[in-house]
């Protein structure tokens, strides 16, 4: 009895081993190679039309810009402000003023558009209505440096000086380099025309005083004192110069007398 156990347990052991040998093992299946990108699908150097006449724009080539730009279709409310751009550089105001009315009515929150609105009409001397486009522009984009410049040299040119000072001091809070940029491209309209030149240079001296930047401060004083600004006593009463007083640069120009241009 005992040695009829022992041979059923062997051939028992004898089973489970050729079923362990026909019950395949579950092995992971092999990863797929990686398919392209979709970058690697893209045709590489494919130049659309829309950046054709951004290249025109930028070598100042406005009519076959605005040929280009108008040859997309659909028109975008990003195409009908650039279109407004390009007329806007020929001064041609009035088409410039059509197309950023479109560009406004299709996005009435593209503050690029109301921006650029706010520029024809400063363009035109009509600073109480630029003043107005501007406002409307940074109820969409109160962090625009650009914008807030803007105002601030509409309201200049109303003679409300105060106020551009204080539009200045935000745009420069906003952005150091806002009144250095120099492009000519993009979507949003910098002014930079003023009539009074020598006052002008003479804020923004006060405004980048202010913020503690001592060279710009001294290169637009520099400026001032060259277009005439002869009331050299407010580099000294201005609270905002208090802290250039002791700067040696600061009192050589003090004592300036440029040939004025």
């Amino acid at each position: 009895m005992k040695r009829l156990l022992i041979l059923n347990l062997i051939a028992l052991a004898a089973l489970s081993g050729i079923a362990a040998q026909q019950i395949p093992t579950s092995t992971p299946a092999p990863t797929p190679p990686p398919g392209p990108s979709p970058a690697a699908q893209r045709p590489p150097g494919v130049i659309t039309v829309e950046m054709k006449a951004d290249i025109a724009m930028a070598r100042k080539e406005y009519r076959k810009a605005i040929e280009l730009y108008q040859s997309i279709e659909p028109q975008t409310h990003v195409t009908l402000n650039k279109i407004g751009i390009g007329y806007h550089h020929l001064m041609e105001l009035e088409k410039a003023k059509k197309y950023y009315e479109r560009s406004a009515k299709m996005k009435k929150d593209y503050s690029e558009a109301l921006n650029n609105l706010g520029a024809v009409h400063y363009a035109k001397r009509s600073y109480r209505r630029a003043v107005s486009w501007y406002n409307k522009a940074l109820k969409y984009a109160p962090a625009s440096a650009s914008i807030h410049s803007n105002l601030g040299t509409a309201w200049f040119a109303r003679k409300k000086y105060d106020r551009a000072a204080k539009e200045y001091q935000i745009a420069l809070d906003l952005d150091p380099e806002v009144f250095e940029h120099r492009g000519t491209t993009g979507v949003l309209l910098q002014e930079r025309s003023v009539q009074e030149r020598a006052k002008f240079h003479y804020y923004l001296s006060r405004v980048y005083a202010q913020a503690g930047m001592a060279d710009r401060c001294l290169m637009y004083m520099r400026k001032a004192l060259e277009e005439g600004f002869r009331d050299r006593k407010k580099f000294v009463e201005d609270p905002e110069f208090a802290a250039m007083q002791q700067v040696p640069e600061f009192q050589a120009l003090l004592e300036w007398e440029p040939r004025v241009l």
